[in-house]
């Protein structure tokens, strides 16, 4: 509207139209106010409309809206797993492999005595004098056992190195930790350390592995 129509508009006139109405009779009114009370009805009824419902769906309706953004993720993820399933299944198998073949180096409860002599049988081998082998009590984790070995070792420098890479060279898995050297008379050293090395547990172990965890899953769900 242009300020000459604004200009030609009789407000002392609309004015006089929003006096003395009947409110028992608002046919008989002028267009003005009839205009106005209708477009005031118009507002409240939209405003109420969206206190009372529309508010809520348009909540639901967000709510739905995000859950499809995020159902369309999920989809496109599955899709890629789908897609890439047999290059999957072929890293599977290899994981397996990899795992079964070190788990070979890992010898059972019966082999304990046969791979201790064979870490004693390698510092012999290299001239050296065993004062303390002392195996430990087994820990055990999940699917395997450790057991430390307490040694004391003399001889020369070069001999205790020989007989490190001996043990690292050995089939089965052995580690040297917390080693400590200290010389000697004529020149010979004294190497204290702890071995340990590996077993996996045999189907009876295992078994009591489960029934220990499920008492432990027990009694955390008792609390």
């Amino acid at each position: 509207m242009t300020l000459d129509e604004l200009r030609k508009i009789d407000f002392e006139r609309l004015s006089q139209d929003f006096k003395d109405l009947d409110p028992n009779d608002p046919g008989a009114w002028p267009l003005a106010p009839r205009i106005a009370v209708f477009i005031a009805l118009l507002i409240a009824t939209v405003a109420a409309a969206w206190w009372f419902d529309w508010q809520d769906q348009s909540a639901l309706l967000e709510q739905r809206e995000a859950e499809e953004v995020q159902l369309r993720q999920d989809w496109l993820s599955k899709k890629k797993l789908a897609v890439n399933l047999d290059a999957y299944k072929l890293q599977l198998e290899e994981t397996d492999r990899q795992f079964g073949a070190l788990l070979k180096q890992l010898p059972n409860r019966a082999e304990m005595d046969s791979l201790l002599s064979d870490i004693n049988q390698a510092g012999l081998g290299r001239g050296l004098q065993f004062e303390l082998f002392k195996p430990g009590a087994d820990v055990v984790k999940d699917f395997y056992a450790e057991m430390p070995i307490d040694v004391r070792i003399v001889g020369a420098y070069a001999d205790l190195g020989a007989f490190a890479e001996d043990v690292a060279a050995m089939p089965r898995i052995v580690t040297l930790n917390n080693i400590a050297l200290e010389g000697q008379k004529d020149g010979v050293l004294k190497l204290d350390a702890k071995a340990t090395t590996y077993r996996y547990l045999d189907e009876e172990e295992l078994a009591r592995q489960r029934q220990q965890s499920k008492a432990e899953q027990k009694k955390k769900g008792a609390k």
